[in-house]
């Protein structure tokens, strides 16, 4: 199939970034390539670094960006271990990072990967496929009390709790090994009148695919240290698509900059933890109406943008 080159919010990303001709710029989450491409096409003697831990998105983004040559540097891997893989490349500091969160259009589009409710295909979800956990072990293997806490968590769904009973109702009689017999037990578990709002299913796999991917891990894991990759003056890009990693990056934004833990009546500072740069967006970035038009996927997108202060 195909890989899809859409990429949300690109213009506004692009923007942000203040690409510097000379500049070192990483994409941790490089997918086909689409945001690679534009940091590519303004760099003179500047690098390129694409990170994806999905074999796919390594290999379209290769043929996407093969006109830049040896300005580029792809890697297989996740952006939480950004720091180490680029110090195995003689890379410390960088002048821009942009994350692209969640799944990718290609991944959703690709059938046999089942991430998507639309098609009916093995449980698998898995973004790096040398990992064992899948969605099928998930859907299989876990509590009901476990998959409750991940669709609540993760899903956010106020149907979570009896999703899991029904879920483990069904899996009694035989595995769950689709998709669709996924979404048969979650059919069952909501009432008809509640089924209006989107795909009854929407919730339930983003919360098995974030649990298969630790996803939410990955994030909370790495943003400081990615925060901590980039030179003075340099600014990180991310663009989240559910209330759950938004919170995550404006919690961990606003702490960088003011990682003061001292009593607010104090007078002065005394904990002397300094500030290592400003958030630039106090309300996140949203996409525009043309955007919205063409590209469905772009609705529940935010961008915020941290920049690394001077010296």
């Amino acid at each position: 199939m195909e890989f899809k080159h859409t990429s949300v919010m690109l213009t506004e990303t692009i923007r942000e970034l203040q690409i510097k001709p000379d500049g070192l710029y990483l994409d941790g989450t490089l997918g086909g390539g689409g945001h690679g491409y534009e940091v590519c096409g303004r760099l003179g003697d500047g690098h390129f670094y694409g990170i994806d831990q999905d074999d796919a998105a390594i290999g379209a983004a290769g043929e996407r960006l093969a006109p830049f040559g040896d300005k580029i540097t792809l890697i297989r891997g996740n952006y939480r271990d950004a720091p180490g893989l680029l110090e195995e490349r003689g890379v410390r500091a960088l002048d821009g990072i942009v994350l692209d969160l969640g799944v990718s259009s290609y991944q959703l589009d690709t059938q046999e990967r089942g991430f998507s409710y639309r098609f009916c295909a093995p449980l698998d979800m898995r973004m790096d496929r040398r990992q064992s956990l899948t969605a099928r072990d998930i859907v299989n293997d876990y509590s009901e009390m476990e998959l409750f806490r991940i669709i609540r968590d993760y899903g956010e769904d106020p149907f979570a709790k009896n999703i899991a009973k029904h879920i483990v109702k069904m899996r009694a009689q035989g595995p769950i090994e689709t998709t669709f017999q996924l979404n048969e037990a979650i059919k069952a578990a909501i009432p008809a009148r509640m089924r209006q709002n989107g795909h009854p299913s929407k919730r339930t796999f983003q919360a098995v695919r974030i649990e298969c991917n630790h996803e939410l891990e990955a994030l909370r894991s790495s943003l400081d240290k990615l925060i901590g990759l980039l030179k003075p003056g340099g600014r990180i890009c991310i663009i989240t698509f559910h209330s759950l990693e938004d919170r995550i990056v404006k919690t961990c934004f606003k702490t960088n900059e003011n990682p003061c833990t001292c009593p607010p009546d104090f007078p002065v500072c005394v904990c002397g933890k300094m500030t290592r740069g400003r958030v630039v967006t106090r309300k996140p970035i949203l996409p525009g109406a043309a955007e919205l038009a063409e590209n469905s996927r772009s609705k529940s997108a935010k961008l915020r943008v941290f920049e690394r202060a001077g010296e």
